[in-house]
Parts: structure tokens; sequence; C-alpha cells
């Protein structure tokens, strides 16, 4: 049985690690950490979580923590991990991290779009960002994951094969994403409250988002040049749930555009075999209803004949794909396991 520990338990991403790895087959959570709950049973704050648990939540103490537990989660503000975390506790443990304070390989670009320094920048070339659909062999053999953001996993993957393939040129990639307000986190903030929120949608961080670096980051990968993108995320009236939808130009070659047939087929290809990523039937586009509470993307596209161009839907859940449950897949990976294990559930609906 896999010992896990958990920082920042008491958290939107913490609280959903605990309700996932409470359905893992070959996982249990041995250390609930919580900064503002120290003492208190974790079923006294998550109420949903009675009969599952009647552990007490204790401080963050990595260094313990990496001496009792196979693996720790960090679901932490950006810098926290990186300001404790040292290369001796990833000899003890592994580590997978929900924070940014591993996912920009590129030190000075995290420093600017994050506005703090990297504490332990000598630990940032051990990280894997861990997106398993692009990364699982890097994964296997890594101590230390950067579990990706929740809009850059669902913009990352809504794009990447297209790109991949030289369908559509990255440089003209626009991205509108709406977030549920879980996504902001638990922590009280005006802009969040009821009537703030309600019958309201509202952009933000408009060319300034922080996890545009991150998209950018990938997406360069696949294509093997720099793409610069424009990224804009929305603030929508509900708990869960990202929607990404895409713009492209479609590249001419051999004197015509790519057809419906092969956007689909490069999806397939990278994606075929994939269990997580569902390719929705021409003419039908995700809704975030379809994957609440669960580990699945699901992904349409349309190409719009008029304008050459072509629009991509992409769908998840952030406290889940989005969070937790991809960094549970992660877990999976790291420990030999089948990386659907605890992840199998249907979304839920209502």
């Amino acid at each position: 049985m896999i010992k896990a520990g958990i920082v920042g338990a008491t958290g939107y991403a913490g609280a959903e690690l605990v309700r996932l790895l409470a359905g893992h087959e070959q996982a249990q959570v041995i250390w609930y950490g919580s900064k503002s709950y120290v003492g208190e049973d974790f079923a006294s704050i998550y109420k949903n979580a009675r009969g599952f648990t009647r552990e007490e939540c204790k401080a963050d103490d990595l260094e313990k923590m990496a001496e009792e537990c196979d693996v720790i989660f960090t679901a932490t503000p950006q810098g926290y991990l990186g300001s404790v975390l040292t290369e001796d506790i990833l000899k003890k443990t592994k580590v997978i991290d929900l924070s940014a304070d591993y996912r920009l390989s590129d030190i000075p670009t995290y420093e600017k779009w994050y506005g703090i320094e990297h504490k332990s920048p000598q630990l940032v070339e051990k990280a894997v960002y861990g997106l398993p659909e692009l990364h699982r062999d890097d994964i296997k053999n890594t101590d230390l994951v950067a579990n990706p953001g929740c809009y850059t996993t669902c913009s990352i993957l809504t794009a990447y094969p297209l790109v991949a393939e030289g369908l559509i040129d990255p440089d003209t990639l626009i991205i509108d994403a709406a977030s549920g307000t879980s996504g902001a986190g638990r922590g009280a903030k005006v802009p969040n409250l009821f009537c703030e929120v309600n019958e309201n949608m509202k952009p933000y961080g408009v060319t300034s988002h922080r996890h545009t670096p991150e998209i950018e980051q990938e997406l360069s990968l696949a294509a093997d040049h720099q793409v610069v993108v424009n990224f804009t995320p929305h603030l929508a009236p509900m708990n869960r749930g990202i929607l990404a939808t895409e713009y492209a130009s479609l590249v001419q070659s051999g004197g015509s555009f790519p057809a419906m047939d092969d956007i689909r087929a490069a999806y397939e290809k990278y994606y075929g075999n994939e269990y997580f990523i569902r390719i929705l039937p021409a003419g039908e586009m995700p809704e975030t209803r379809w994957v609440e509470g669960s580990n699945f993307v699901d992904i349409g596209f349309i190409i719009d004949e008029r304008t050459h161009r072509v629009i991509m839907v992409g769908a998840i859940d952030n406290l889940v794909k989005g969070a937790a449950g991809q960094a549970v897949q992660n877990m999976n990976i790291l420990f030999g396991m089948d990386e659907k294990t605890g992840l199998t559930g249907m979304p839920v609906f209502p």
C-alpha cells in the first residue's frame, strides 16, 4: 500500500485528492497537512469524508513527511515548495507538486510571470511536466512531477496534435477558456462571493494570465519552434469545469487545406489509445457537465470552410484532470501501476 501525504489537504485540490485516494485500491493518505486546521479531524472540515477518514490534520513538515510517506502531494500556493524542497527530500520520497514552481523550464520566465524569486532553481531540471499523455515515459523515471495547471491541461491537449502535425499555424492560435469558481481556491475573496459570481461572466488576467507561458512552452515543443498565443480566461458561474474554445488558421498543403478527416486522423494518432481523452463524434461539442467529477478530457472540433480556420473545443473538470485526478494519474505512473487505478468512475450528472 502506497503511503501518501498531502500538504494543503484542506484546500479544494487537496480535498479532491483525499476523495480520489479514498477509493484507490493501492494507496492511502497517512498525512493530512493543513496550516489552518492543525489538530482538527479532516472529516469535521469536509463532512463528505465522514466514515472514510478519522485522521486529524497535521502541520506541514516536509522533512518528517519524507521519512513516513512514499509520495507527497503539495497542493499549495506558488513559491511554497520551491522554498522548502531539497535534494535530500527527493532521495527519500517522490513529490507531485500541484503548484507552478517546477512547471516552467525557464527560471526567468517563471519569475517574470509569477513575480517571485525561485528559491530552488537547481531542482527544475529534475522535474518532469506531468501531462501523462505527452510525457508518460519521462514521468516514469523522475522523483519530482510538476502537475500541470487546469487551464493549461485543457488548452494544450486540445491543440497539441494539430500543432505537432503542422495542420494549423500555431502563431494564429487564440484560446478563450472559462473556469468554474473552484479554480480560484477556497480562500475568502470578494470577487468570488456568490453575489459577485452568480448570473455573471467575466474575463480576467487578460494578456497576463500566469498559465500562458505554460501553454506556450508545451506547444513550442510540439511545433519545434517558439509559439506565442493569445490566452484569455473567464470566470463562469459554476463550481467545476474548464471549457476551452480555440481558434487557429489551417495550413495549406499541396494547394488544399486540411479536411475534417485529416483533423480527426491527427487526434486519433495522438489520443486514439488514451483512456482519458474522448474524441467526440463529428459535429458534437464538449460540455463541462459531461466530464464533471471525472478525469476525462472531451475534445470536439469543426472546420470553418469560409475562413479556413479550425475551431477546437476541450472540456475537463478543473479539480480532477485539471489538478487532483491528474496528480493521482501521475502517482500511478510513478509506482508502475495501471494509470487508470482509482480514476475510472463515470462522470457525475446532474
